[in-house]
């Protein structure tokens, strides 16, 4: 029946390929496909971002509403579904800590909520945010975590310490330089990654996976630590 998953198009019944029928071009049917497979890319982090932006641009213009008018509504309809499959595919695959976060999820790790909504939620809701910073890290910036709050008790009263905003300046780019460090870290392990995919070991794919996921972890930290840093500095 069209719709279902099978091998051969719906219309002409010829093998089929992924988006469009091979044989008479007609646009197959919506499969449940992670984003790595809609593009037919295997699960690698060092993607040619040029190539993928060529076959996004190319899939788009295929799919989009003015050719697909002719279609009868239900070719219009998949055409729409794999139109939104292919804008949030894109999104993600073309911006590499977004591609190796997701990467992460599909090897079965949950990310914790580093995100500014989850700490604005937390903050309306007084719930406790989940997250994972390594112990070393917390250590780290725990003096200029505690320096940032008297900071913002300063200012809601109105005051100002000169020397203690320079302090926490210094401090600013010293995190800077390591949040830069640790995107280069994650560089590294990209490559390394792609060698484990290539070798089909496991054992070096999970080494991989948990040395990008604590890199991860950091790196998201401290990106908000800065963005903390700034709205108070600025506030």
């Amino acid at each position: 029946m069209p719709g279902e998953a099978t091998s051969t198009c719906w219309s002409c019944g010829e093998m089929r390929a992924a988006h469009f029928c091979s044989a008479c071009g007609k646009v197959q049917p919506p499969l449940p496909a992670d984003y790595f497979t809609f593009f037919g890319l295997p699960r690698k982090l060092n993607l040619d971002s040029a190539a993928l932006e060529r076959e996004f641009y190319e899939l788009s213009r295929r799919l989009h509403p003015d050719l697909s008018a002719r279609f009868d509504k239900r070719e219009q309809e998949w055409s729409l579904e794999k139109t939104s499959q292919l804008n949030d595919a894109y999104r993600t695959l073309k911006d590499p800590i977004k591609r190796t976060e997701y990467l992460l999820r599909l090897e079965g790790v949950e990310l914790e909520e580093q995100s500014k909504t989850a700490t604005e939620q937390a903050r309306t809701t007084g719930q406790v945010k989940k997250q994972v910073v390594p112990p070393d890290l917390l250590e780290e910036v725990f003096e200029l975590n505690m320096q940032l709050e008297e900071l913002r008790a300063q200012k809601k009263l109105g005051e100002d310490d000169p020397a203690l905003l320079e302090e926490i300046g210094k401090q600013k780019l010293e995190l800077e330089e390591k949040y830069g460090a640790l995107v280069d870290s994650l560089k590294r392990e990209w490559t390394q990654w792609d060698a484990a995919i290539d070798s089909g070991s496991d054992a070096d794919r999970v080494k991989v996976r948990d040395r990008m996921l604590d890199l991860i972890n950091r790196r998201n930290y401290l990106r908000n630590l800065l963005r903390d840093l700034n709205e108070v500095i600025e506030s």
